[in-house]
């Protein structure tokens, strides 16, 4: 191993912390590390003491658009992440803030959707692993 490979290895397992999805309504666990946000409207009856948001990432989630076509129908599922990835490559700043926690801690996405199959989180853990 030479000098550029030893400098590199602390960068790599920084980036290996562990993104997890999860429902902003179940109870925040020792697990979660950073919970971030990722939906664009404030979850329904929910307080900002009993969410524990450390941070609210509203501008990464679908546009208004998007998220009223898919309708979190499951027959869109296909199409919805592509046209998310899509805004999500428009949309560099935001991603890079979410990049940026993830090499720094574990951290938690959290979303609202009653669908744990079919959300914005889902993408947005999967677009984290494969970069």
């Amino acid at each position: 191993m030479n000098a550029n490979e030893d400098s590199t290895m602390p960068q790599k397992s920084r980036r290996k912390h562990s993104v997890r999805i999860k429902r902003v309504y179940d109870e925040p666990d020792d697990q979660d590390g950073r919970r971030i946000l990722v939906d664009r409207l404030w979850p329904r009856g929910l307080t900002k003491a009993k969410a524990q948001v450390d941070l609210w990432l509203k501008n990464i989630a679908p546009s208004t658009e998007l998220r009223k076509w898919f309708g979190h129908d499951a027959a869109k599922w296909s199409e919805f992440r592509r046209r998310y990835l899509d805004e999500l490559k428009k949309n560099s700043a935001e991603l890079s803030t979410l990049k940026k926690e993830a090499a720094k801690s574990a951290i938690t996405l959290l979303y609202s959707a009653k669908d744990v199959e079919h959300n914005e989180a889902i993408v947005l853990q999967a677009a984290l692993h494969s970069k």
